[in-house]
């Protein structure tokens, strides 16, 4: 078979680490090769490699397509040699339209020279109808959930017809339809003869797309193999250099006093005036894992940033934390009551990314370590570094800048952030997006922690399993509204499903 693509003895440092050691691997034309490893194993700097974000001269070794080696100086340079990409880390222009970022430096032109912007949206509407992808192509990209900004991401390198397409977890914030979507896009790409780096965390997915795949652990590639020649246990223990005997180690927690009730909650969006949440009812128990569930526009994300204090007008209802109502809060009043966010878009909301780790970790957290006048500097100092060590965040120290870090290490950093306000009520929404297996089973150790101490967790997952493995209860609203409030023990994913899609017009 023909070869694409050859990567061939890359080698990248950082200070104080070697990101890439020697990594070879080669891609066939019309080949779905996975990528998979731990996060900071050096996926997503590979891809920097071959895309040209990292231009040449700052790695050694050869990239080699069509029997030429390739020498990058920009991203604009592996375009022209075929190059596509679907980062991780979304990297669009919030103000612009779905249509304006997909075509964003190859707008179609008039003979005067300027933008022909009727054909800019015909073709967007073609491109996102032929590969089923529901899209609108005026919305802003500001106004767009996270999971339509990837689909916005994929739409955009579709645009521009590349022979070798490298996907960085492309997946990490759809839903199961639009899961199915991608991998269905993947096929027609592969039937056309287009070859394709796949980097998922989730597994399932990259058995059902890959030929081949190649493990990276620490920065090395510690195998290639066939799909059909290996299996997840052996792919795991490769990557983590351990086996993993349990995916959801979920210790059901003793619930004890109400921590948190909601009656009757009905929401608007202040900007659109749109009934966004209508009629929620719930509660949670100290001790116990709240799961919250449902299809894309559900309502999940708006929920919990309106209890957060963050988001909507509340039309109607009543939200208590220990007994105490709650009107018209605002998150530092959230955090004051002793709830806290770890929010599923972190560069929007969890991060600032150009500053370190410590920063990052007790901004939310400065009054534990002030009085009126002066900060206290070495406990601040003492809590980030218990922190930063008890998470395993991959980094030379709680000086590098978060911006530097792998996804799945500035999640641990949002975490850690989170954990430092020592909330009563701890809310997560999608904690394990873009993560791999290994930094997973933390997290779902770290909640069991969390609920053995007598906490409150209300986790919002898109992955069913996830669901069902790591909650109590389930709550699963459907259309804004509730679709049912199940046993997490006593149920399973298509009466899920079926609860998300009630209140959905077929």
């Amino acid at each position: 078979m023909e070869t694409a693509l050859s990567i061939n003895s890359i080698q990248v440092e950082f200070p104080g680490v070697r990101a890439l050691n020697n990594v070879s691997f080669d891609l066939a034309a019309g080949e779905v090769h996975a990528l998979c490893g731990e996060n900071g194993a050096g996926k997503s700097t590979l891809i920097k490699c071959i895309s040209g974000t990292r231009p040449y001269g700052s790695y050694q070794g050869d990239i080699v397509i069509n029997n030429e080696k390739k020498r990058f100086h920009s991203s604009k340079d592996a375009e022209q040699a075929g190059i596509a990409v679907i980062h991780q880390e979304l990297a669009l222009i919030r103000e612009m339209t779905v249509a304006e970022n997909i075509f964003l430096g190859a707008e179609p032109l008039k003979p005067s020279g300027l933008i022909d912007w009727n054909r800019l949206y015909a073709d967007t509407k073609t491109l996102l109808a032929q590969y089923g992808l529901d899209l609108d192509p005026a919305a802003k990209t500001i106004n767009l959930g996270i999971a339509e900004q990837q689909l916005v991401e994929i739409a955009k390198a579709l645009s521009k017809h590349a022979k070798i397409m490298l996907l960085d977890e492309p997946s990490a914030a759809l839903t199961e339809s639009e899961v199915s979507i991608l991998l269905n896009i993947i096929h027609t790409l592969k039937a056309k003869n287009v070859s394709c780096i796949y980097i998922s965390h989730k597994l399932d997915e990259v058995f059902e797309i890959a030929d081949r795949i190649t493990v990276l652990r620490d920065g090395a590639a510690v195998s290639t193999q066939k799909c059909n020649e290996t299996d997840k246990t052996t792919v795991i223990q490769q990557m983590v250099g351990r086996t993993i005997d349990t995916q959801f180690p979920r210790r059901a927690g003793k619930p004890a006093e109400t921590i948190l009730e909601v009656s009757d909650l009905t929401v608007n969006d202040p900007q659109t005036g749109r009934t966004v949440l209508q009629d929620i009812e719930f509660s949670v128990q100290a001790g116990e894992v709240l799961g919250i569930g449902g299809l894309m526009g559900a309502g999940r994300t708006e929920l919990i940033l309106h209890l957060f204090g963050y988001f909507g007008e509340r039309v109607n209802g009543n939200i208590a934390l220990c007994g105490k109502q709650l009107e018209n809060h605002s998150p530092s009043d959230a955090i004051h009551h002793g709830m806290m966010l770890v929010s599923e878009d972190r560069k929007r909301y969890g991060l600032i990314l150009e500053q370190h780790i410590g920063f990052n970790q007790s901004i939310a957290s400065l009054r534990r370590f002030s009085n009126t006048f002066t900060l206290d500097s070495a406990r601040e100092n003492q809590h980030n570094r218990k922190l930063f060590e008890s998470l395993h965040i991959k980094a030379p120290g709680l000086e590098s800048p978060v911006a530097t870090l792998s996804g799945g290490n500035q999640q641990k950093v949002l975490l850690a952030k989170a954990l430092m306000t020592e909330p009563r009520l701890i809310f997560l929404d999608e904690p394990t997006r873009g993560i791999d297996v290994g930094a997973k089973l933390e997290v779902y150790e770290l909640i069991n922690k969390l609920t053995d101490a007598g906490k409150a967790v209300i986790m919002v997952s898109s992955e069913m399993p996830e669901l069902i493995g790591m909650s109590d209860r389930i709550l699963v609203l459907s259309a804004g509204k509730t679709g049912g409030l199940f046993n997490a023990r006593q149920t399973d994913q298509q009466t899920l499903l079926q609860a998300a899609m009630a209140g959905n017009p077929a």
